[in-house]
């Protein structure tokens, strides 16, 4: 009889990980591999001191937190919400093996996308010029360019709300969304990709309406607030499920008081009203808002109370969260699985 066949095992190929990391952003990415191309380490050769070769070294690609990772036909791979997480994106091929006939597999290739959304407890959402950046720097200690015509704000701007006990509230004002952002128009994408990040939503609207060119139609308060729900609801229907507040600015304005009655009116019986809007722009749902406030961000009135809104809103989403955690651990305790008591 002729002898048993021998051989050694391959080692299989590196993965290729997307890390977060801090005081990293996307030009820096973008600079250090202006290639775009990734590659795992090679597995090495099996010997006769080593029937089975190395592994291949991992490749990690180091990125700012907040990103999302996704595939070119838009299926998510993973986020990196904090800093060290971590998401696999092709996996080393296997090295060969004698079931194999000491053939190895190729490792995955991927194209993929590094999507950086914000992360923040609310998003500003609004219309160009309906004061935004205003209300921002008036809360809190952000400096976004502020000026009186529409798309100040072209990139997104943190602010931080800071409370008499010590507690940060992080808020992102966004780029203002026209009518079809849904479809990129405008900003578009890279306003609504933000506010899937955002805890709560914080709804801007001008008291007395606007008009964002003088061959677009006008919009009431009412209008505005509507509008800007179908628009969420066009892009990700779940966004408008979001716990939210509204804010009337501008109340400085003439007639702000009537204003603000009748946009009152309108949103508790939005169903009657939605004749002012263009059949394909009336929301599935319409909005629920736990505070509607009124504000001046010129004059200051009002920002205080909002800033106590803001607060109650989020404490009470924080509370209800932990209570849930809490069943949970009893109902674990009442009912351990079956791992625990084999």
């Amino acid at each position: 009889m002729g002898l048993p066949r021998l051989g050694g095992q391959g080692g299989s190929g590196g993965d290729v990980w997307v890390v977060a990391t801090k005081n990293m952003t996307l030009k820096r990415i973008k600079d250090k591999y202006p290639q775009k191309r990734f590659v795992g380490g090679a597995g090495g050769n099996s010997s006769v001191r080593a029937l089975k070769g190395e592994r291949g070294t991992d490749k990690e690609i180091f990125a700012p937190v907040g990103i999302t990772v996704t595939t070119d036909d838009g299926r998510t791979l993973g986020d990196l919400n904090a800093e060290g997480d971590r998401v696999m994106v092709v996996k080393g091929g296997r090295g060969g093996a004698f079931y194999s006939a000491f053939e190895p597999s190729k490792g995955q290739a991927r194209h993929i996308r590094l999507d950086l959304k914000l992360i923040a407890d609310l998003g500003l959402v609004g219309f160009p010029n309906a004061g935004k950046s205003s209300l921002l720097t008036a809360m809190s200690n952000a400096t976004p360019q502020i000026a009186s015509y529409a798309f100040t704000t072209l990139k997104p701007e943190i602010g931080k709300l800071m409370y008499n006990d010590y507690k940060q509230i992080s808020v992102a004002d966004l780029p203002g969304l026209i009518e079809g952002a849904h479809v990129n128009k405008g900003m578009g994408h890279k306003f609504l990709k933000h506010v899937e990040r955002t805890k709560q939503l914080l709804f801007v609207v001008d008291v007395c309406g606007f008009q964002l060119a003088s061959k677009t139609p006008f919009r009431s308060a009412f209008e505005a607030v509507q509008l800007l729900t179908k628009e969420l609801e066009l892009y990700k229907e779940e966004l408008v499920s979001k716990p939210a507040l509204l804010v009337v600015n501008k109340m400085d304005l003439p007639d702000a008081e009537d204003k603000l009655q009748e946009l009152k009116e309108h949103l508790q019986n939005p169903d009657e009203f939605s004749d002012l809007l263009p059949d394909n722009m009336i929301p599935k749902k319409y909005m629920t808002f736990r505070h509607l406030v009124p504000v001046s961000a010129a004059t200051g009135f009002g920002i205080d109370h909002l800033k106590s809104c803001i607060r109650e809103s989020l404490d009470e989403d924080a509370a209800m969260a932990t209570k849930a955690v809490h069943r949970e651990k009893l109902q674990a305790l009442r009912y351990p699985s079956h791992e625990h008591l084999c």
